[in-house]
């Protein structure tokens, strides 16, 4: 009797030890929300990243990309911060102007940028404003100028197209630009320019040198490059200038600049990736990690090169001290952008 019974302890705690060891992700699912519709770059590091973070997970869990397109992402930004459970198992990549959207007020958004885990951001993303050929903007002071307003497509108020626009009638006065907003993604703004149903777009600069329909736009002189954020031009665009040779030109006030700098720190946050507030450390720990590695991976670079991504990372830990400094602005300098970026 007592025999059995120390063998049945023995199988407890050999189950139990056995139990312990069981990795945490092991045989459990990722949910990858993307706030944005298929094919734009948001979309396509998702399913990058989806194939090999798993590798750098003890478990191996799989990854499932949604999108989840709506309001410049705030959906999806919505949805991972106070729907999903914080249980390691739902990221999202929303837009990297989303704290914008917070900065100002708007009545939609229901998270705090500085509360979400930020796990990393696979490359930073200068933007370009352009136009069709064929329109009558040769330069931006066409822009300034011009008694009909240019019209932009946007896919809300914190995209690129919507910031940019509304950064240059701020700016750049008297600039007047239309903004259609509504789009669901890149990809129907670019649809909705060759349709002329809009002439003018701003956008991160990777996607209009890594897909189509920019590629053959390019060769066949579709559309023109005004401006580029970058803090120095592009290697790809050597005859565009920086918006900040644009603002020295035209001699932009200190003030202006420094409301500049704050709705352009999207820049430096990328494509960024976070998960719900309350997310246990350890959880955290291990999807950064696995973003870490995943972006030193031969196969995912190699991958990205093929595709024309271009690859600059950036940590969890510095986004997150990037969101605390971006949101601890002066009041004077918030209300500047509130007007802005107010409807």
């Amino acid at each position: 009797m007592r025999s059995a019974i120390l063998a049945l302890c023995l199988l407890c705690a050999c189950a139990s030890r056995l139990h312990a060891q069981t990795p945490y992700y092991q045989g459990k699912q990722i949910k990858v929300i993307v706030g944005f519709t298929t094919g734009g770059f948001y979309d396509r590091w998702a399913r990058l990243l989806s194939r090999h973070m798993p590798k750098y997970i003890p478990g191996h869990p799989a990854f499932v990309v949604q999108n989840m397109p709506g309001a410049g992402s705030v959906i999806a930004a919505n949805y991972v911060y106070s729907v999903a459970k914080p249980d390691g198992l739902t990221i999202g990549l929303p837009s990297n102007a989303i704290y914008l959207d917070q900065l100002i007020g708007r009545a939609e958004v229901k998270y705090d940028v500085r509360k979400f885990a930020w796990i990393g951001s696979p490359v930073s993303e200068p933007m370009i404003f352009y136009v069709r050929s064929d329109s009558p903007f040769k330069t931006i002071q066409d822009v300034r100028n011009t008694k009909e307003p240019a019209k932009c497509g946007s896919t809300g108020t914190v995209s690129s197209d919507y910031i940019l626009a509304r950064l240059l009638e701020e700016t750049l006065p008297p600039t007047k630009i239309t903004t259609v907003l509504g789009y669901p993604g890149g990809a129907e703004i670019d649809l909705a320019v060759e349709k002329g149903e809009v002439t003018c777009r701003g956008m991160t600069a990777s996607p209009f040198f890594g897909r189509e329909p920019f590629l053959s736009w390019q060769k066949k002189n579709f559309v023109r490059v005004l401006f580029f954020t970058g803090s120095k031009r592009d290697q790809r665009l050597p005859d565009v200038p920086t918006l900040y040779e644009i603002f020295d030109r035209e001699k932009v006030p200190e003030e202006r600049r420094r409301v500049a700098e704050v709705i352009l720190a999207a820049e430096d946050f990328g494509r960024p990736i976070v998960a719900g507030p309350g997310s246990a450390a350890e959880h955290v720990k291990l999807l950064r990690h696995a973003f870490d590695q995943a972006m030193k991976d031969p196969e995912l670079l190699a991958e990205a090169q093929k595709q024309r991504m271009d690859v600059d990372p950036e940590s969890g830990e510095n986004l997150e001290k990037l969101v605390a400094k971006t949101m601890q602005q002066p009041a004077d300098v918030v209300a500047r952008v509130k007007k802005i970026l107010g409807n």
